[in-house]
């Protein structure tokens, strides 16, 4: 765990966790937003990206996709393990925060929370 996290806005539990984009505290079960809470993002204007299993991305790092992912208009999807190259972090549409180039795929956009830092 994490041991910046600011405690519980609602019962001061010092057991939060984070959760997507969320805090979340176990003893309570309250989620709130960090920006709510007053902590800053990784600094002004600064974006913080982190993967499915918490590491924080940068662009140009390699990842790995960590489970099947199915493509509209394909008859087959990416395959889970499949290696992406220099990525571009992105604020995208519906938490699509990665903009990369996957071969045999073309172009396209990816979930931080289905890749893994290589």
């Amino acid at each position: 765990m994490n041991e910046n996290l600011p405690a519980c806005p609602r019962c001061s539990g010092a057991y939060t966790y984070e959760m997507g984009a969320l805090l979340v505290c176990p003893e309570c079960g309250h989620e709130w937003s960090p920006a709510a809470s007053g902590e800053p993002a990784g600094g002004p204007g600064e974006q913080v990206v982190r993967d499915a299993v918490g590491n924080v991305l940068a662009d140009g790092d390699t990842v790995t996709v960590v489970k099947a992912l199915k493509v509209k208009g394909s008859p087959s999807g990416i395959k889970a393990g499949t290696k992406v190259r220099n990525i571009r972090l992105v604020d995208g549409v519906d938490g699509h925060d990665i903009d990369c180039r996957i071969d045999g795929f073309g172009a396209m956009q990816l979930k931080s929370s289905v890749v893994k830092k290589a």
